[in-house]
């Protein structure tokens, strides 16, 4: 058992079982670029604000961000948790409880996410947030650039933030969570290289099926279908990337960049992916069919 913080310390919580990949993530750090900083930030951005929003937490707290195999953590004071984003059993201290709903977590239970049975990513939020020292505004881990918390290890501790006096009680209802898709369809604008691959290229981006790749993760959607050709083969001197750039390499198979992305590259961007639209992009697990579709309005 955990013992409880003695007065005026933070509470913490307790890392049983870290899982495949658990990270903190937030709002993310946008505004670094220029520096080289990337912004990081929850993938699955409007599930991370719902979770917040049922604990009663701003829509930016720092929660915690798992891929496929979930994870357990152990808080040292009482505490309202919600999991959410890929469906999941829920169970604290081996007795199931509401996925995607408040829970009560007494202090010393285990809270414990299971593998994903749909999607790919959970978001586990807490009342008050988590709250390790910020990194330029952000307490998100980039894993790229190594900026923020390191991936959870089994025996981490992370601070507990205070829960708001005026937070909301629990919903008397269920909340509807976004679904996960059996397709992933992402629309497309035309990227600032377009023109280095050839007409049949382009129409094979926008007409072939495409499925998301094993090899993808925070930094990019990787996928897995048909090459596309280049109409210029010299070398590209390196120029800054977006969120969202699909940039082909030199296996001629596309990548999005997702939040952990570089923010410079020298591979040519064929089109981009409005932000709005890469959420699902997070919980598209492997083998998951792609297309890619003419964007429509602005980027």
């Amino acid at each position: 058992m955990t013992s409880a913080p003695p007065p005026g310390a933070a509470a913490r919580l307790h890392v049983v079982r870290p899982g495949a990949l658990t990270t903190v993530q937030d709002a993310g750090r946008p505004g670094w670029a220029h520096l080289g900083v990337g912004r990081a930030g929850a993938l699955d951005g409007p599930a991370a604000r719902l979770a917040n929003r049922l604990v009663g937490n701003p829509p930016d707290a720092a929660v915690l961000e798992t891929t496929l195999t979930g994870c357990a953590v152990r808080p040292d004071r009482p505490v309202v948790a919600v999991v959410g984003g890929a469906g999941c059993r829920v169970t604290v201290d081996g007795r199931p409880v509401a996925w995607g709903a408040p829970a009560q977590v007494p202090a010393g239970a285990v809270l414990d996410a299971g593998p994903a049975g749909t999607g790919l990513r959970s978001y586990l939020a807490f009342a008050g947030g988590l709250a390790p020292d910020p990194v330029l505004g952000s307490r998100s881990a980039d894993l790229l650039s190594g900026l923020g918390p390191a991936p959870l290890g089994e025996g981490d501790e992370l601070p507990l933030g205070e829960p708001a006096s005026d937070a909301p009680p629990p919903p008397a209802g269920p909340v509807p969570w976004p679904g996960v898709p059996a397709e992933l369809v992402l629309p497309v604008h035309p990227g600032p290289r377009h023109d280095w691959f050839t007409d049949a290229a382009l129409r094979t981006l926008l007409t072939a099926a495409y499925r998301v790749s094993s090899q993808s993760n925070r930094i990019g959607l990787r996928t897995d279908g048909p090459p596309l050709e280049r109409s210029r083969t010299e070398e590209l001197p390196s120029e800054g990337m977006v969120l969202g750039a699909i940039q082909v390499p030199p296996d001629g198979r596309p990548v999005v960049f997702l939040n952990d992305h570089p923010t410079t590259g020298g591979y040519p961007v064929v089109g981009v992916v409005p932000e709005r639209a890469l959420a699902a992009a997070a919980q598209a697990v492997p083998g998951t069919r792609l297309r890619f579709v003419r964007g429509s309005g602005r980027a």
